[in-house]
């Protein structure tokens, strides 16, 4: 920034934002040959001098803009995402929903969903700070293709709908998800009440001593910061091999401070392709993980094909985690034999069999009307010595009572500790190498070690 013009600066006319934005742009596109730097730090410190240098020639000012803030939001809108450049790496944003050009909503991660302080000026300036979004991911919008998707950054997926599937007054609908904005530790689920400690401390065991396990729920309710938090306790020694679709939301690889790597993770992404011989999906990269000696792998979502090749892997002997989306820790399993259909036709019986052999336990996570997220149940399937399976609830939270207070809805209720795992869960945990007085403990509902 220059702070030269800044202190010294003294505006004699005074302009909407719109206006300057329109004169500096005309006056930069004359520069435009020597602001071909291959460094973009260097670019936008000579960006950012031609605009100070023009405003204090001009003394132009915007009405509520310092001189320094006017210089930021003309970077954002020339050469970033206009005002949404602060909301996309926000720390405790989540969403970013835009309904049309003057309607934007943002979800907070507290649960608050408010709108945007600024808006699009038209429905053709949502236009082009989109399609400045979706270049990013090689992705064109236009009346041939009026719906995309794409990604800005590895946690950031964004789905865009234009004329003539919305209305060309309206600009644009589009919804940005930031996936896993921030890494929660185990205090801040238990502060947060997204779990309680126990239920942590026993789905980390079971994770850790090879029980296979899927994340359930709807899109938002935290199914992957609470996967995320699960890898992050697997042993360093222990090599982790997770495989994501389209985009990488995932950073689990831990560093000292002089940078050396202390744990032991791979992490890959799908690569779509027209031509079969380049097209690499989910499923692929399970195929070849299963060669490269993982102790834990994590399959980001089941929504195809790759369910089977998962619940395969899982069912022999490797620690497979994934998610999938479904209403309950029941309704998953026949999810999963949805899904395991698109690559065989097998009959649904002996598909629930095998999914419910290779995924023992299911976790159902819920974004309830409160805003709040909680781990709604924990279940075991217990295979019966005829075959027959049994769910069992072991833990819940159990809703008491929903009122209305000052116009915000409040959810009154608690977990509880249904049952323990059954005796076969506990001796392939011991087998596995769980310590009996870890065993022991979890049983008693004490923390583990």
């Amino acid at each position: 920034m220059n702070q030269a013009s800044s202190i010294f600066f003294s505006a004699t006319q005074s302009k909407p934002f719109a206006d300057v934005l329109k004169e500096v742009q005309t006056y930069l596109s004359g520069k435009y040959a020597t602001l071909m730097s291959r460094h973009p730090e260097e670019q936008k410190q000579q960006i950012v001098s031609y605009m100070s240098q023009y405003l204090t020639d001009q003394r132009l000012h915007v009405p509520g803009l310092t001189f320094d803030e006017l210089i930021d939001r003309l970077y954002a809108e020339m050469v970033e995402y206009s005002f949404l450049t602060r909301y996309l790496f926000s720390r405790d944003v989540e969403e970013i929903n835009i309904n049309s050009y003057n309607d934007v909503k943002i979800s907070y991660t507290d649960g608050r969903i408010l709108p945007a302080e600024e808006q699009f000026s038209s429905p053709e300036h949502a236009v082009d700070v989109i399609r400045r979004l979706l270049h990013q991911s090689g992705m064109i919008l236009d009346y041939s293709q009026p719906i995309v998707r794409g990604h800005l950054a590895n946690n950031i997926r964004i789905t865009v709908f234009g004329a003539p599937i919305t209305d060309k007054d309206k600009g644009i609908a589009a919804s940005i998800r930031i996936i896993n904005p921030q890494k929660l530790a185990r205090e801040e689920f238990i502060q947060n009440e997204t779990a309680t400690a126990e239920m942590l401390d026993f789905l980390s065991l079971c994770l850790k001593y090879g029980v296979s396990m899927c994340v359930t729920g709807a899109t938002g309710s935290g199914k992957t910061t609470l996967m995320s938090w699960l890898l992050s306790t697997i042993p360093y020694d222990k090599r982790i091999f997770t495989i994501e679709n389209d985009c990488r939301e995932f950073d689990l690889v831990i560093t000292d401070e002089n940078g050396r790597v202390l744990n032991n993770v791979v992490h890959t992404v799908t690569r779509s392709s027209e031509d079969p011989r380049q097209h690499i999906d989910q499923e692929k990269l399970l195929e070849f993980a299963l060669t490269a000696n993982p102790d834990v792998i994590c399959v980001g979502e089941m929504k195809s094909a790759e369910a089977f090749a998962s619940q395969e892997a899982a069912r022999t002997g490797h620690t497979v985690i994934t998610t999938t989306h479904a209403n309950s820790c029941f309704a998953t399993y026949y999810r999963m034999v949805t899904l395991c259909t698109q690559k065989y036709e097998m009959n649904d019986q002996t598909l629930y069999n095998l999914v419910t052999e290779a995924f023992p336990l299911i976790l159902f996570v819920k974004k309830l009307e409160d805003n709040t997220r909680r781990m709604m149940e924990i279940t075991e399937c217990c295979i019966l010595p005829d075959g027959q399976r049994v769910i069992h609830t072991l833990f819940r939270f159990a809703v008491h009572a929903t009122r209305e207070e000052a116009g915000r809805i409040c959810i009154d209720g608690a977990y509880e500790k249904v049952r323990d795992i059954s005796i076969g869960l506990q001796k392939r945990l011991l087998e596995n190498g769980l310590p009996l007085s870890s065993l022991q403990r979890l049983l008693s509902g004490g923390e583990a070690s």
